[in-house]
């Protein structure tokens, strides 16, 4: 017969902050997978998403202490970013993919939050559909940081749109695709060890 072992909050701090350390590393890997595109100063990276498997696999809060720390090592100064924008440290979130960044964290902690294994018992949701719905939350919260920052600097809401939006969708549809059979796969287990 197992007994269960009682798991102190001080045992998991250490595993936990390796996942938010683990998680701003994959992102910052991700970032270097960057593919310009031409007539947009917003390159196609895979940054959103290891941004929305780090918020499913680590949670809310994990997730998004993780976008955090990831920011913070960029504002530092350390070439976690995009290597094709030529902006380092906090010049970074000022410029055209500065609202992708700064949406990183609350994408994270969206996703992580609708993506919780046994959220709400007793709803006939499948799990994927309430992955999916999580990850697709998640991206759009990534684009609208994006668009408004392009807005702000363009000055032209359309423009914004053609710059940062539009050419991404069909690449964003495999990204969500591949986040879903992801998270709907491991995101239990992983969660369980945090």
């Amino acid at each position: 017969m197992e007994r269960a072992i009682p798991v102190s909050e001080r045992s998991l701090a250490l595993p936990r902050i390796t996942a938010v350390v683990l998680g701003a590393a994959f992102v910052a890997a991700a970032a270097q997978i960057s593919v310009p595109l031409p007539g947009t100063p917003v390159p196609m990276t895979l940054q959103p998403l290891a941004v929305l498997l780090v918020g499913g696999l680590l949670g809310a809060r994990l997730g998004a202490a993780s976008m955090v720390l990831y920011l913070a090592l960029g504002i530092a100064g350390l070439p976690v970013f995009t290597p094709t924008v030529p902006l380092l440290g906090i010049a970074r979130l000022l410029g055209p993919t500065g609202g992708y960044l700064l949406a990183y964290p609350v994408a994270a902690w969206v996703v992580g939050r609708v993506v919780a294994p046994g959220l709400a018992p007793g709803v006939n949701t499948p799990y994927w559909a309430r992955v999916a719905a999580g990850v697709l939350c998640g991206l759009v919260l990534i684009h609208v940081g994006g668009l408004a920052q392009l807005a702000i600097l363009t000055g032209d809401i359309s423009g914004a749109a053609r710059l940062g939006t539009l050419p991404f969708l069909l690449g964003d549809l495999g990204k969500l695709a591949v986040a879903v059979a992801v998270l709907t796969k491991l995101t239990p287990a992983v969660r369980a060890r945090l």
